[in-house]
């Protein structure tokens, strides 16, 4: 047998062709790398901002609710501010009054009428308190904790009982007490709670 054969098993094998373009798979330059394009991402603002004007820490500003509530606490305090001045003017009259019915001279009489002054001073005193604690709660709206949304709540619930003994007073009464109920009622609002149990830096 001859080694130089083609088909010679026992010759040497055959020369692989050189890996050259244009013979076998062709060969494909290598790419360019391609930057990555950087996208530009718009900056929050910080705190972020929420519809509202939320952010996760509480509302950033009083919401409507709590400022509607916050009003309405000041007519109740002026409407108690208005029945300390008419107790007031009453008791200036007190002793006309008395006089022209007849009252002075009677010592039976006159005890029932002092015990009658002492009912409208202490109803003067009572609308006074009111008068100032509604003040204080007004101005205790922007910066106050939950303490003063719970004593909103209970100051309109007394302005209720007010509203009762004025109901004889050309309606006056009436309105107080609807004015009242919609106060609870807006200071019970979540927006309320949120606002009074925001965290404070």
């Amino acid at each position: 047998m001859s080694f130089g054969e083609p088909n010679n098993p026992y010759g040497p094998p055959p020369q692989q062709p050189p890996n050259t373009p244009g013979y076998g798979v062709p060969q494909t330059p290598p790419y360019p790398q391609q930057p990555y394009p950087q996208q530009a991402y718009p900056q929050q603002p910080y705190p972020p901002q929420y519809p509202g004007g939320h952010h996760p820490g509480g509302p950033a500003e009083m919401p409507r609710p709590t400022r509607v509530a916050q009003i309405l606490v000041g007519v109740i305090a002026l409407a108690h501010a208005i029945l300390a001045g008419a107790y007031v003017y009453f008791l200036t009259q007190w002793d006309e009054v008395m006089t022209e019915a007849g009252i002075t001279g009677d010592a039976e009489a006159e005890r029932f009428a002092d015990l009658g002054k002492g009912v409208v001073v202490f109803f003067l005193g009572l609308a006074s308190v009111f008068a100032i604690l509604g003040l204080v709660l007004l101005l205790q709206y922007a910066k106050g904790g939950n303490t003063v949304r719970v004593c909103s709540i209970v100051y309109s619930s007394f302005a209720i009982v007010t509203g009762i003994f004025m109901l004889a007073y050309w309606g006056l009464g009436l309105l107080l007490m609807a004015v009242s109920i919609v106060a609870i009622v807006l200071s019970a609002k979540r927006e309320s709670a949120a606002w009074f149990q925001r965290p404070r830096y």
